[in-house]
């Protein structure tokens, strides 16, 4: 597992997409790909009233990752530093095993460059100590970045807020 967590608070979470076009904008991918998916669940009838739920799905970065293991040239790689899952351009062929391998669905074929790409958490932006594009253009603050060890105290927080409401 990654040395970072990436939590989505779906009760905030409004469907907006500036999380999946601010992670194309930092990979400059066009049309096509997503590594970061927004899955609308409903419209469910709750109180009379139509409502729909988001689920974000980034990348898991998995303790054995099933697309690292599948991969016949190395280019899916997991740093052993912090357990980021991230794809090396120049080591991919575009064989795609690794888009069969991941029960996730996660690793996205990118037609423009014949290559996969995946959700790195914005290797880039860790690395210079910035969060994750997606975390940064969140309207509504519903995710949060951190380290997985820091992660438990953010969740019991919002748990005590909602407590405190009651």
């Amino acid at each position: 597992m990654s040395v970072y967590y990436l939590y989505q608070d779906k009760k905030k979470c409004i469907g907006c997409y500036s999380c999946t076009i601010a992670c194309k904008t930092n990979k400059n991918i066009l049309v096509g790909p997503r590594p970061t998916e927004i899955i609308a669940v409903g419209p469910r009838i709750i109180d009379g009233i139509p409502r729909a739920s988001y689920v974000f799905m980034p990348c898991f970065h998995c303790e054995n990752p099933w697309c690292v293991a599948a991969c016949p040239t190395g280019a899916m790689q997991k740093r052993p530093q912090d357990g980021i899952v991230h794809v090396a351009p120049d080591l991919c062929v575009g064989c795609k095993s690794c888009m069969s391998a991941c029960p996730w669905g996660t690793p996205q074929w990118n037609s423009e460059t014949g290559k996969v790409i995946k959700c790195d958490f914005c290797i880039n932006r860790v690395d210079a100590g910035l969060k994750p594009a997606c975390v940064t253009v969140c309207t509504t603050h519903c995710l949060h970045f951190e380290k997985a060890d820091e992660m438990p105290d953010i969740r019991r927080e919002r748990y005590a807020r909602i407590v405190a409401d009651l």
